[in-house]
C-alpha cells in the first residue's frame, strides 16, 4: 500500500534525483562511478584513481561524520577486505528530508574529507559541517 501512495512516488523520484546528483558531482571531480552514473539510488564509486583503497576511505568519512561502505570493484586488485571502492546510496538522507543543494554540500563534504584524510583537524571540522548540516534534517520529527 505505502509503495502506491502519492507520497512515496514522490518520495522515490527524490531519492533517484539525489543519486543522479550526486554522481554526477563525483564525476565532475574525477571520481570514477562504476557505471557512468546511476539509475537508481546507489552508486559504486572505484578510488583507484584517488590513490586510497575503499577500506581507508570507509574510516576517514567514518571520521568526518559520514557513513558509507567499502565495496570491490570489478577487476578489484585489492582484497575483499580492504577493497578499492566505496558504495553510496540516497534513500536514508532523502527520507530525512535532503535534496538537491543539500545533496552537493554533501558530495562537497565527501571529497574535503578524502583529499585531507591525513588530517584529522579538517576531518573535525568536516563533521562539524556535517553535524550542522543534519541538525537542519532531524532522524525524527
Amino acid at each position: 500500500g505505502e509503495a502506491l501512495s502519492d507520497e512515496y512516488l514522490a518520495y522515490i523520484k527524490q531519492v533517484k534525483t539525489n543519486a543522479t546528483a550526486l554522481a554526477q558531482f563525483f564525476v565532475e571531480k574525477d571520481y570514477k562511478i562504476i557505471s557512468g552514473g546511476t539509475d537508481n539510488h546507489l552508486m559504486l564509486v572505484d578510488l583507484r584513481n584517488k590513490d586510497i583503497s575503499g577500506k581507508e576511505a570507509e574510516a576517514v568519512l567514518g571520521k568526518a561524520g559520514i557513513t558509507t561502505n567499502k565495496n570491490m570493484v570489478p577487476f578489484d586488485s585489492r582484497s575483499p577486505f580492504v577493497t578499492s571502492g566505496v558504495r553510496f546510496g540516497t534513500a536514508a538522507i532523502t527520507t530525512r528530508g535532503i535534496g538537491e543543494a543539500e545533496i552537493l554540500q554533501i558530495g562537497q563534504l565527501i571529497d574535503e574529507a578524502l583529499v585531507s584524510r591525513s588530517d584529522d583537524a579538517a576531518l573535525a571540522k568536516i563533521h562539524d559541517k556535517v553535524r550542522t548540516l543534519m541538525a537542519e534534517f532531524p532522524l525524527y520529527k
